[in-house]
């Protein structure tokens, strides 16, 4: 076994110790405190206590969302960065939140809650960002191929126009569904229907595997297309390929957990200043570091301003631009001492 692989299996390894660290912290703090040592016992004979009742139906399914939500957005990151080699680029810069945004006020606004009953919000979210890659691959498209600049300037105007929109339904709508709106866009680890808690965990489990495929291409991709189709890749393939699936793991996880911004822009920097650029090792790992930060800055927003609860989105915004300015710090020196 090389050095190199040595230090990718030890990484994984301490990033799975880091879930197992984060997901005991957040499912024993809160406004009721729950050792860790009584988790497993009350998994298996608490039923029926209000403990049990606490950690399953509320927490569990918090902590859920927060690993899938939190590599999906991760791992979308590392997708988009690869293929447009920008490392600026996160998956709410092509405007797909944008999309999910507007669907959720139109929604909200038009009273359809009613028709669609408990997943109105969700389907209007995925409906929303749906339209926004259709239209985006339409418009990104040229004489059969995708054009990664010409994709990524009209993903930016799309964002800025929804967000537009999304501001005018805003300023003429009513106070409760102002709230709602508000509280969509800050983005919430709160949803408990377990079948949505289920569906996102599905798509991030399968989006990792599909996009694990595609990691010597995005390999190769970061040498230039011109040197990927050299090295024989499939660059149009790829592109649409890889450009589907960020998008459908962003999709999911906007439609379900509003916009949580960040994640899929700063983690995958650190992975890289860890492991390096194999995207062989860069997905896996920032796929697990997402959800390790996502579950901890739910933690924090649940527990620093008890009983209150803040928007977990607020505080991914504010940790993340710390932890990025202090990564651009980082690089810079580093750049110096060369």
């Amino acid at each position: 076994m090389t050095r190199k692989r040595t230090r990718h299996i030890a990484v994984i390894l301490i990033l799975f110790l880091m879930l197992i660290g984060v997901s005991l912290l957040s499912l024993s703090t809160g406004a009721a405190p729950i050792s860790p040592g009584q988790i497993v016992p009350l998994l298996v004979n608490g039923q029926g206590s209000p403990a049990y009742s606490i950690l399953v139906d509320i927490r569990l399914p918090r902590l859920v969302l927060g690993f899938a939500v939190g590599g999906a957005l991760s791992l979308a990151g590392v997708i988009l960065q690869g293929m447009f080699r920008n490392s600026l680029v996160e998956p709410y810069t092509l405007g797909i939140s944008g999309g999910a945004a507007s669907g959720v006020s139109v929604t909200t606004v038009l009273g359809l809650g009613h028709v669609l009953g408990l997943y109105a919000l969700p389907i209007s979210g995925f409906a929303g960002g749906l339209l926004v890659i259709l239209f985006l691959y339409s418009a990104g498209t040229r004489r059969g191929t995708l054009k990664a600049p010409s994709l990524l300037l009209t993903g930016v105007m799309v964002n800025f126009i929804s967000s537009s929109f999304v501001l005018l339904i805003m300023s003429v709508s009513r106070a409760e569904d102002l709230h709602d709106i508000l509280f969509w866009i800050m983005g919430s680890l709160g949803e408990t229907d377990r079948i949505l808690v289920i569906l996102a965990l599905c798509a991030a489990l399968s989006g990792l595997a599909v996009s694990c495929f595609f990691s010597v291409s995005l390999n190769a991709l970061a040498l230039g297309e011109e040197e990927a189709l050299h090295l024989g890749i499939n660059v149009e393939r790829t592109k649409r390929a890889v450009l589907v699936v960020a998008s459908l793991l962003t999709g999911v996880s906007v439609s379900i957990s509003g916009a949580i911004g960040f994640v899929g822009l700063v983690v995958p920097h650190f992975v890289r200043m860890c492991v390096g650029v194999d995207h062989r090792i860069v997905m896996t790992g920032s796929f697990l570091s997402g959800a390790v930060f996502l579950i901890l800055c739910d933690t924090v927003a649940r527990t620093v301003a008890l009983p209150m609860e803040l928007p977990v989105g607020a505080i991914t915004g504010i940790l993340g631009g710390l932890l990025f300015i202090y990564a651009l710090a980082k690089n810079e020196l580093s750049i110096g001492r060369q």
